[in-house]
């Protein structure tokens, strides 16, 4: 972006995850989640882990996207369906699709997007 003084780091980061580059995506949420505290810092996270988790079945590593997909959702579940302008017990749920076809082995299937709300 040319003025980094209108720069979104969360906004970045859902174009990024939904265009796919889950690493780029994480690391703009980490700008936010280093400062961020409370529920807020555990929202992050968990959206990060979501990105990671992802990035994990992608490269073939099954116990890895599981595992963080795992402390992402522990992280994310408690909130509600629409949580930070996202809908975000849809996209909970379409990672879960995504996780669950990367532990059988269908790697083939599409990583879910963040719907904007």
């Amino acid at each position: 972006m040319a003025d980094d003084a209108a720069r979104d780091p969360w906004l970045e980061g859902i174009e990024l995850f939904n265009a796919g580059r889950f690493f780029d995506c994480h690391e703009a949420w980490e700008e936010i989640w280093k400062t961020a505290s409370g529920p807020d810092k555990l929202f992050y996270q968990g959206m990060i882990q979501m990105a990671v988790a992802i990035l994990h079945a992608e490269r073939g590593n099954r116990r890895g996207a599981l595992a963080t997909w795992e402390k992402a959702r522990a992280r994310l579940e408690p909130l509600s369906a629409e949580h930070r302008g996202i809908a975000l017990g849809e996209f909970c749920e379409a990672v879960a699709g995504f996780i669950a076809d990367a532990r059988v082995g269908n790697p083939s299937a599409p990583p879910p997007k963040i719907r904007r709300i």
